[in-house]
């Protein structure tokens, strides 16, 4: 049996003749269960790709019809298994043409790597071929717009590769028309860019080289607002420098330069010296992923020094930094300006990456190696996408000895990050986390404390001005007092006020009052309070979901475990074990000790305000997993 994801989804027969499939939902469903490549396709997942947000209430029983017609079309051979939480197709021989892309795509940046570009340029051209348009032509538009984006991209590495074999074999001119049509295709890919700018050099054409340089720095300002990266800028001085071969392109090979008998290696000249060629250019991009300042930063002075000391330590040691507090403490705000400070520590480069997804669900740590390896310029096959091992793999080898900065914001704990921690000691990386973890030391952990009111005060005024404060200090404390310590609510209370020049602060002051509706209030375009610390809940558990709804409606005075267990109609180590939990997920504080010895505990009112709106599981399912 053979099946074609590469265009239109097809499944044959070994005869060759194809099997009808009718309608976009089955060949969505055959898809998806293809490129599972024998691991489970969930219901949820089949669904997202078979009707995006909006399901039908019928949903589960027409994915069993569609998995039903497959098994009558496909025959015995193929078996489809229904298997909690979905279906998983066995297929065994069959003949995949994505797993055959991925495998002579491997194969040919291999050779390609190794210097063997004859062999790379036919394994990479026999990839290519087995594309007949369109990856997934026939699905629906959830699915394409899930998977076609990966497909699409690995055939343009596998194809940029290509076009690198056949430039190092001074096949220039036979390249450069196939170039000129995707650089108008492609307008901001820097790589193709920079391999027209070498064929049309190699063709004696130095004007246009130069020509496709600046309209591609034209480009990419207007486009994107970047300056040309390291590919097109080594590309563009060598060209200025003569170091692309020039002599071998019109047939009286100068002394040392390339010719096609006797290729010299990518990015180097014949004499071996270096030349900045393409593909030496995108191997030696410098990813710069820190996102830009969070406006003008107030505040953690103290905390902010002992970071930049820490990442600009050099004694071999490694550097594993933890930034923890609760919700909305500012922990990323504080770890982008701590990274930015020190960019000039690491010079191959600072990456950022978030570890949960908007709603707050973690990401698997596979999909964060995926994203951290192209941003290397190490992109994995597709057909590695889903084993870990080898990610890993991959992402310890090509950050061996690099002097990164990697900063991972979110992590959720230990299991998340371990895979993401690059190899050797020349790199930092720099976490945050509501959790402290077991992999960073208790020295290395910046715990931020909720600011004081004269800390927030400070903070107020650097968004709405001291003088509109000092006009009514009474109502400017009562705000930061309603903002009970964390800056993500005194950064939209200023920005609020901000907003509305004419308000007074009081008029603010007085909509935060009533503790009802004190949580409504503390939100502002797309930033919400609320939201922020409903991500925390939604990670509990049964007993410290049960512990936080159930204690919410007491006052604001610490309490002891024992109390909580009186409260709760549980046993005292039952209750400790839940307050601790709250502790480190940073829904609680300790408060030191009672007169007993005993540990006691503390609300912040912002938290507790939220919990006594989440009384039971079904008034707040969204609250929990």
């Amino acid at each position: 049996m053979d099946f074609r994801l590469l265009g239109p989804i097809e499944a044959k027969r070994g005869s060759g003749a194809t099997i009808p499939l009718s309608g976009s939902k089955v060949h969505t469903v055959l898809a998806a269960l293809l490129l599972s490549e024998g691991r489970v396709v969930s219901d949820a997942r089949l669904s997202a790709l078979l009707w995006g947000w909006d399901p039908p209430a019928t949903a589960s029983a027409q994915i069993y019809t569609y998995m039903s017609r497959l098994r009558k079309h496909l025959g015995p051979e193929i078996e489809i298994v229904r298997r909690q939480p979905g279906y998983v197709l066995r297929a065994p021989g069959a003949w995949i043409d994505l797993t055959e892309f991925d495998r002579l795509d491997r194969l040919g940046r291999e050779a390609l790597a190794d210097r063997r570009f004859d062999e790379a340029g036919t394994l990479l051209r026999d990839a290519l071929d087995l594309w007949r348009g369109t990856a997934l032509a026939n699905a629906t538009e959830q699915m394409i717009e899930a998977e076609l984006p990966r497909l699409e991209e690995a055939r343009m590495i596998a194809l940029e590769s290509r076009i690198e074999a056949d430039l190092a074999v001074g096949r220039h001119e036979q390249v450069t028309a196939e170039l000129t049509g995707l650089v108008a295709e492609h307008p901001v890919r820097e790589r193709l860019r920079a391999q027209l700018m070498t064929a049309l050099y190699r063709c004696g054409r130095q004007a246009d080289a130069l020509h496709t340089y600046y309209e591609g720095r034209a480009v990419l300002a207007d486009q994107l607002g970047v300056d040309p990266g390291e590919a097109l800028g080594s590309t563009y001085q060598a060209v200025l420098g003569g170091g692309l071969g020039l002599g071998a392109s019109v047939g009286s090979p100068a002394a040392g330069a390339n010719t096609p008998q006797e290729p010299a290696a990518p990015g180097r000249t014949g004499s071996g010296a270096p030349a900045a060629g393409p593909a030496v250019a995108a191997a030696r991009a410098v990813p710069a992923m820190l996102p830009a300042p969070y406006g003008e930063f107030t505040g953690r002075r103290a905390e902010l020094a002992s970071l930049r000391a820490r990442l600009s330590r050099e004694d071999g040691r490694p550097r594993r930094l933890l930034i923890t507090g609760m919700a909305g403490a500012g922990k990323t705000a504080l770890a982008v300006r701590a990274a930015q400070d020190c960019t000039a520590h690491f010079p191959d480069g600072q990456l950022f990456v978030e570890l949960c997804h908007p709603d707050g669900t973690p990401k698997e740590p596979a999909e964060v190696l995926v994203r951290l390896l192209r941003a290397l310029g190490e992109p994995p096959a597709a057909a590695a996408f889903g084993d870990l091992e080898e990610l890993v793999r991959l992402y310890r080898t090509r950050t061996s000895g690099a002097r990164l900065l990697l900063v991972l914001d979110g992590a959720v704990g230990d299991r998340q990050v371990a895979p993401l921690l690059p190899g050797g000691p020349e790199s930092a990386v720099l976490i945050t986390s509501q959790a402290r973890l077991a992999r960073v030391a208790g020295a290395d952990t910046t715990a931020l404390a909720l600011v004081d009111e004269e800390e927030g005060l400070e903070l107020l005024a650097s968004l709405v001005g001291r003088g509109r404060l000092d006009a009514d200090p009474d109502a400017a404390d009562d705000l930061v007092a309603y903002c009970a310590g964390l800056p993500l609510a005194l950064h939209v209370t200023g920005a609020r006020l901000a907003a509305r020049p004419h308000w007074p602060v009081a008029r603010l002051s007085a909509r935060l009052a009533d503790p009802a509706t004190r949580l409504a209030e503390l939100s502002y375009g797309d930033v919400s309070v609320r939201e922020a610390l409903v991500h925390s809940v939604r990670r509990l558990e049964e007993a410290e979901l049960a512990a936080l709804t159930g204690l919410a409606d007491g006052d604001a005075e610490p309490f002891c475990a024992q109390y909580a267990a009186l409260v709760l109609g549980t046993a005292e180590e039952e209750a400790e074990a839940a307050l601790d939990t709250l502790v480190d997920r940073a829904l609680l504080e300790l408060s030191g000790l009672d007169s007993q010895g005993r540990p006691l505990y503390r609300w912040n009112d912002l938290v507790r305000l939220l919990a006594a709106s989440l009384t039971t599981r079904d008034a707040f399912p969204s609250a929990v997993r």
